[in-house]
């Protein structure tokens, strides 16, 4: 009598062979922070009197960075547009492709003293493709199920993301633009803080996700940058004491929030704490005891931001990154 054959194991799973296939959008949220960070240190030149070349060299390299990340990602829905709506179905997806549009913006204001009429074309370029983003994301919450939409920290990416064409405005000399932004972005940053503080009380994040909290640090610290440039100190210094109490509070949980140990969404603690950097030394122009913290911050966020972009993107080659977000594939 024969013995009956074993079942064959299911076959492995083996990536369609092509450049950018799987690329996960959350490459992109640890540039965002790199952006952040060497517009700290540019910013740390003028007031610290520290050499420029710093802050420069920071922003030239991540510009490389972020233009291959870019490339590599355009690549999927070059091949099949579909992707970018099941991309934008997940959380990780979700705020990458946000933090990809404001990374465009940031490069703007990075290229403003530099090549301003570039700069302008590139800001009102991400501004259109960010609102896009936008729209999809509208259209993507509406087909969901209810538990899918939940306000999250990551609305703030999306919907208050605008802001930073406020900090390129600033850099192009366009003040009143600036304004028109830091009031318009007020709205959608309140309701999604209230909703967020709401669901805080009610129930306790999931340990996986409490690292998406510390977006919420990011629209103070941007209404205290885009103010301040837009010649409205008063304004800064309010939006500085309010980005001051979430930093405290975030402190305070920091090892609540890093429970579940590091993962990809660490990289939403890279942009804000340099934003946090940035502002404070906006608000105290290096003096005193806010000028003493925004260096010890700064100091921070050199360290932090790299150590977390580097171990982000390192899982990205060989497509670990990109199962860990479950990314979509072109």
């Amino acid at each position: 009598m024969t013995q009956p054959r074993r079942p064959m194991p299911p076959p492995l799973y083996v990536p369609k062979p092509g450049f950018g296939r799987r690329t996960p959008p959350a490459i992109f949220a640890p540039i965002m922070g790199l952006f952040g960070l060497g517009l700290g240190w540019r910013e740390a030149a003028v007031v610290f009197g520290l050499p420029t070349a710093v802050g420069d060299m920071i922003l030239g390299a991540v510009t490389l960075l972020f233009l291959f990340a870019l490339v590599a990602y355009l690549a999927k829905p070059a091949r099949r547009a579909a992707v970018l709506v099941e991309d934008m179905r997940v959380l990780p997806g979700r705020a990458g492709l946000a933090a990809a549009s404001l990374s465009v913006m940031l490069l703007a204001a990075s290229l403003a003293q530099i090549v301003p009429g570039f700069a302008t074309a590139l800001a009102i370029c991400a501004f259109v493709l960010h609102l896009g983003l936008v729209a999809l994301l509208v259209y993507v919450l509406r087909t969901s199920p209810p538990e899918g939409r939940v306000v999250t920290p990551v609305f703030h990416l999306s919907f208050v993301g605008f802001i930073i064409g406020g900090v390129a405005a600033n850099a192009l000399g366009h003040h009143d633009i600036a304004r028109a932004i830091l009031w318009a972005m007020l709205i959608p940053a309140g309701v999604i803080w209230g909703g967020s503080l709401r669901q805080i009380i009610t129930r306790v994040p999931p340990a996986p996700l409490r690292p998406l909290l510390a977006i919420h640090l990011a629209p103070a610290c941007l209404f205290t940058i885009v103010a301040h440039g837009a010649g409205l100190p008063g304004v800064a210094q309010g939006f500085a004491g309010l980005a001051i109490v979430i930093f405290a509070a975030l402190l305070i949980s920091l090892r609540w929030l890093t429970e579940s140990g590091f993962s990809p969404l660490w990289g939403a603690f890279t942009f804000p704490l340099a934003a946090f950097a940035t502002a404070l030394l906006l608000v105290s122009d290096g003096r005193g005891v806010l000028g003493l913290g925004a260096g010890v911050v700064l100091a921070g966020a050199t360290v932090a931001v790299p150590v977390i972009a580097y171990r982000v993107l390192k899982i990205w080659p060989g497509g670990k990154l990109a199962a860990k977000t479950n990314a979509a594939e072109a």
